[in-house]
């Protein structure tokens, strides 16, 4: 494995670990803090660094075209971009009410971002190494159930529940 496969494997790695801080701890802490923020704008820098570097590793092979993971990953960048302004916005301007409710924002991005992320892996990683087209329909499989489980879960934790019991929002009053 050559340096910059490997810089910008542990870059993209790091970008899914920030990201995936920020997005589940805003979730869990139920509003949005300049933590957050902070970890949505590491997980921008280190997915946009790899990114780049792997760009520039696909430039110098064989490969042809821009493909499905080089559109999924910029389109990836971009909804990063768009979600760390807003969450930069929201934070410094942004209602009491926007702030707790922007986590829904947090996990749709958050759930597109995965599905280049998915792709790469499925693709780049030798022992897996499957087709795009496979990859491509593993990555929007595993999202979508993934959705599915975390807005089931949310819907199910904004049900008013008896004093005392359970968790989320009516269990704390």
């Amino acid at each position: 494995m050559s340096p910059e496969l490997i810089v910008s494997t542990v870059a993209i790695s790091l970008a899914l670990l920030f990201y995936t801080w920020g997005v589940f701890g805003e979730r869990r802490h139920g509003s949005l803090n300049l933590k957050y923020v902070l970890l949505f704008w590491a997980g921008l820098a280190c997915d946009t660094t790899g990114t780049l570097i792997m760009s520039n590793i696909a430039s110098q092979s064989n490969a042809t075209g821009f493909g499905i993971h080089g559109l999924t990953g910029a389109l990836a960048i971009v909804l990063m971009i768009v979600h760390a302004l807003w969450a930069t916005f929201t934070y410094l301007r942004g209602s009491q009410q926007a702030r707790r409710r922007f986590h829904t924002f947090s996990t749709v991005v958050w759930l597109l971002w995965l599905v280049p992320y998915i792709i790469g892996m499925l693709v780049g990683i030798p022992a897996i190494h499957l087709k795009a087209v496979c990859a491509i329909g593993t990555a929007i499989v595993v999202v979508g159930l993934l959705a599915v489980y975390l807005f089931a879960r949310d819907r199910n934790d904004d049900r008013p529940r008896p004093r005392g019991h359970g968790h989320g929002p009516a269990a704390s009053r």
